[in-house]
């Protein structure tokens, strides 16, 4: 009776462990590189499960060693299955919260300075030497009235 190894047995171990170790350490990375070791899991799941059906179809033909091993990768994958998944959506919630956040700080930004008015300053309205509401007109003639502003008389003027 010659009992073959069955075509999971190092390899669903092997992608477990893996996906396993780098999910964990993905932690440091907030979670970002938690999606490889996932798909890593997936594809040591879907080997190990072929693996055991094909050992269902002719156990004669391959050892129990080897079922055990394809068993203990499955139990494995499916950890690190799960560890993996709520590292990846631990690492989506992080980005939705500190983006809404920031969406949220760049709009209350952006609605201050629209209220601010950063551009249209009235005190220096007031303060010019020649507008309109300082003209008056008397008898056709132009008089300009006094200014709070002090006027360098130095100044060349240009007009």
């Amino acid at each position: 009776m010659n009992q073959n190894k069955l075509s999971a047995d190092p390899l669903a171990l092997i992608l477990g462990v893996l996906a396993l170790v780098i999910g964990i350490a993905s932690c440091c990375c907030y979670g970002i590189t938690a999606i490889v070791p996932l798909i890593m899991a997936i594809i040591g799941l879907v080997v190990a499960n072929k693996s055991l059906k094909e050992f269902g179809e002719n156990p004669e033909a391959f050892s129990p060693q080897s079922r055990s091993n394809v068993n203990t990768a499955k139990i494995i994958n499916i950890i690190a299955i799960v560890i993996n998944g709520l590292i990846v959506l631990m690492a989506a919630a992080v980005l939705i919260f500190y983006g809404t956040m920031l969406s949220s700080g760049m709009l209350d930004d952006f609605n201050d300075f629209e209220n601010d008015d950063y551009y249209y300053d009235s005190e220096m309205e007031s303060d010019s030497l020649n507008t309109w509401e300082d003209d008056t007109y008397e008898d056709d003639t132009y008089i300009i009235e006094e200014d709070s502003t002090e006027v360098d008389t130095n100044e060349k003027e240009f007009f």
